[in-house]
C-alpha cells in the first residue's frame, strides 16, 4: 500500500510533464458565441472555456461547503448563477435598442486538465424576442461580449440566420466555428487567437430555414426536452451528439484535454504522507526542476556569457544559479497568492504577461552595462604608450602616468638592477626575449609582460548578479504552479510549498552547474599561452559576451512585447 501511494504521489508530481495542458495556455479564458437570428427572435449559444488557473479560482465560488469538491447540487446551482453572471456582461441590441436576454439552457462541467487540476466549461443559451418581425428593410443587430475583457484567450463570434439573410457591413461574416465551440482549436492559430468582441450585422427577411439551434452540452432550465425538428415543429427530441471529445480519447493538437465530467482532484492528493512518500515526492520535484532548467528559455546561455564576460568566479556562478531558483520560487508563491486570494485586484495572467517584458528589459540593461564597461576598458587600454626601454636609463614612460604594474592583480617587491635603479612591477617577471607570459591575458612589450584583462571577479557586481538572477527566474514554471495549486486544493498547502522549494533546488543545481562549468572552462583558457591568435581571441571574449547579452536582451524584449496584444 505504501509503495502504491508513493508511486501515485510521484505520478501527480510528474503529471504536468505527461498530461496535455490547455492548448491556449493555463491562464486563458476563452469565448465562443453563436448569434442565431430568426424572424421574431434572436438566440445565443455562449460557451466560456476556462483553463486550469482561472478554473481553480472559479471552483472556489462553486464549492459552497468548502470541502474541495463540487458536488452535483453545487454544480446544478452553479450553472444557473454563472449564466446569470455572464448575461450581465453581454449586450444585444436591435437598431440601437437593448434586448432582454432570457436564459433558456445552461451547462457546467469540469474537464480534467494538467497537474490533476480541472478546467471549466460553462455553456449558456439565451433567447431575446424582437420588438417587431424582421422585414424587407435592414434591421441592425449588434452583439457585444464584454465578459472577462481583461483576461487573455480566444474570443470567437459567429452568426447564422434562419429564414433571415444576414449581411455584415464590413464583410467577413463567419457562420461556422473555427474551434468546434472551443473543443478543437486550429493549431496554426493558437499563437495568434481570434479576438472577436463585437458583431454587427444587418438582417432582412428571406433566406433558407436551418435546423433549430442545438446546444448539446447544456440542459433546458425549465426541465423540458429540447425541440429538434424544423421551426415550429413539436417532434420529440432525438439523441444529442456532443462535439466534446470523450474523456479517454487522445486529444488532437489544439484539442481541449479531458472531456465533460466531474474532473475532481485525484484522491492521491489526499493520501497519507509517510516519510518515504514525502522523500520520494521531494526528490521527484527536484528532478523535475532540474529538467525544467535544462529546457530552452531559462537564460543558461545568457548566464554563461555574463560570467565569462565579467570574469566571474566560481562563487559568482553558484550565487547566480541560487538567485535564479530563489526568484523563481518566490514568483510561484506570489502567483499562487494572487490566484487564491487576490485575483480580483491583480489577475495572475496580467503578471504572467508582464514578467517576460520586465525580464527582457533587465537583460538589456545588464548587456548595455557590460558593453559600456568593455568599451571604456578598451579605450583606456588603447591609450597606453608601451615604450619599455631597458637601456642604461631603464625608462618606463606611460601615456596615462602610471607604473608598469597597472595590469597585474597582485603586488610584488620592487625589482632592483645592479646600478641601484629600482622600479615597481606588479609581478615577478624577467626582462629578455625569452620571457613568457604566465598570467591570463598577458603579453609582452620589449620584454615587459602585462595584461589588459581585468582580474577575475573585478568586473562583476553583486547588484548586477542579483538583477540577472531575478530576470532569469522571473518567468514562472506553470508546472510548479499547478503542483502548488493542486496541493492547496487538497488542503495541503505546506506540502505544495515543500515541493515548489524542491523544484527550485533542482533548478539551482543545474543553473549553478552550468555557470561553474563556464567559469572553469574560461580559467583553463586563461592559463593557455597567450601568443598569436589565441591571445587576441581571449581578449575579444568579454566584448563578444557583452554584445551577446545586449543583443539577446533586445530580441527577447521585441518577442515579449509582441506576444500579447494588450502590451
Amino acid at each position: 500500500m505504501g509503495l502504491t501511494v508513493a508511486l501515485g504521489v510521484l505520478a501527480i508530481v510528474a503529471l504536468p510533464a505527461v498530461v496535455t495542458a490547455h492548448p491556449l495556455g493555463n491562464f486563458t479564458i476563452n469565448h465562443y458565441a453563436e448569434v442565431r437570428v430568426e424572424p421574431t427572435r434572436v438566440l445565443l449559444d455562449v460557451v466560456i472555456d476556462q483553463a486550469e488557473i482561472p478554473a481553480f479560482q472559479a471552483r472556489q465560488a462553486f464549492d459552497v461547503d468548502g470541502d474541495g469538491l463540487v458536488s452535483d447540487d453545487e454544480t446544478e446551482a452553479g450553472r444557473l448563477t454563472a449564466c446569470s453572471d455572464v448575461a450581465a456582461d453581454l449586450r444585444l441590441e436591435v437598431d440601437g435598442a437593448a434586448l432582454l436576454l432570457d436564459p433558456i439552457e445552461a451547462g457546467l462541467s469540469f474537464p480534467l486538465g494538467a497537474g490533476g487540476l480541472s478546467t471549466l466549461r460553462l455553456v449558456c443559451g439565451f433567447a431575446a424576442d424582437l420588438p417587431a418581425p424582421i422585414g424587407a428593410e435592414p434591421t441592425r443587430i449588434t452583439f457585444v461580449d464584454g465578459s472577462f475583457l481583461e483576461r487573455i484567450g480566444w474570443r470567437e463570434i459567429v452568426a447564422r440566420g434562419s429564414e433571415v439573410a444576414l449581411i455584415e457591413p464590413e464583410g467577413g461574416l463567419r457562420d461556422e466555428s473555427l474551434s468546434a465551440r472551443l473543443t478543437d482549436y486550429p493549431p496554426d492559430m493558437i499563437a495568434s487567437p481570434l479576438r472577436d468582441v463585437e458583431l454587427v450585422v444587418d438582417a432582412v427577411a428571406g433566406g433558407d430555414a436551418i435546423a433549430p439551434l442545438d446546444i448539446p452540452d447544456a440542459e433546458p432550465l425549465d426541465g423540458t426536452a429540447r425541440p429538434t425538428g424544423p421551426p415550429g415543429s413539436t417532434a420529440s427530441p432525438g439523441p444529442v451528439e456532443s462535439a466534446t471529445p470523450e474523456p479517454n480519447a487522445s486529444p488532437a493538437p489544439g484539442a481541449v484535454p479531458g472531456g465533460i465530467g466531474g474532473g475532481e482532484l485525484p484522491s492521491i492528493f489526499r493520501a497519507d504522507l509517510t516519510p518515504i512518500v514525502l522523500l520520494l515526492s521531494v526528490l521527484t520535484a527536484a528532478g523535475l526542476g532540474a529538467g525544467h532548467a535544462l529546457t530552452p528559455g531559462h537564460g543558461k546561455t545568457l548566464m554563461a556569457a555574463y560570467l565569462v564576460g565579467t570574469r566571474g568566479t566560481a562563487r559568482h556562478a553558484l550565487a547566480l544559479g541560487l538567485s535564479v531558483s530563489v526568484s523563481h520560487t518566490v514568483g510561484i508563491l506570489v502567483l499562487a497568492g494572487l490566484v487564491v486570494g487576490a485575483a480580483d485586484v491583480l489577475p495572475p495572467d496580467v503578471v504572467v504577461r508582464w514578467a517576460p517584458v520586465v525580464a527582457a528589459v533587465s537583460i538589456v540593461v545588464i548587456g548595455a552595462w557590460m558593453l559600456l564597461g568593455e568599451i571604456r576598458r578598451r579605450r583606456v587600454a588603447g591609450g597606453h604608450d608601451h615604450d619599455h626601454d631597458h637601456g642604461a636609463g631603464h625608462a618606463h614612460p606611460h601615456a596615462d602616468d602610471h607604473d608598469a604594474s597597472h595590469a597585474h592583480g597582485h603586488d610584488q617587491p620592487d625589482h632592483r638592477h645592479a646600478d641601484g635603479h629600482a622600479h615597481p612591477h606588479a609581478d615577478d617577471h624577467g626582462h629578455g626575449p625569452a620571457h613568457a607570459p604566465s598570467h591570463p591575458g598577458q603579453h609582452s612589450h620589449g620584454g615587459v609582460t602585462h595584461s589588459h584583462l581585468p582580474p577575475a571577479g573585478s568586473a562583476i557586481t553583486w547588484r548586477s548578479l542579483f538583477v540577472l538572477g531575478l530576470a532569469g527566474g522571473l518567468i514562472p514554471s506553470t508546472s510548479a504552479l499547478l503542483i502548488l495549486l493542486g496541493s492547496i486544493a487538497a488542503g495541503r498547502p505546506a506540502f505544495g510549498f515543500v515541493l515548489v522549494v524542491a523544484f527550485g533546488v533542482g533548478m539551482a543545481a543545474v543553473m549553478g552547474g552550468v555557470g561553474l562549468a563556464m567559469v572553469i572552462a574560461r580559467g583553463r583558457l586563461d592559463r593557455l599561452p597567450g601568443g598569436g591568435g589565441l591571445g587576441r581571441l581571449r581578449e575579444a571574449v568579454p566584448l563578444v559576451a557583452a554584445v551577446l547579452v545586449f543583443g539577446f536582451g533586445l530580441y527577447l524584449t521585441v518577442q515579449a512585447l509582441g506576444a500579447s496584444p494588450t502590451l
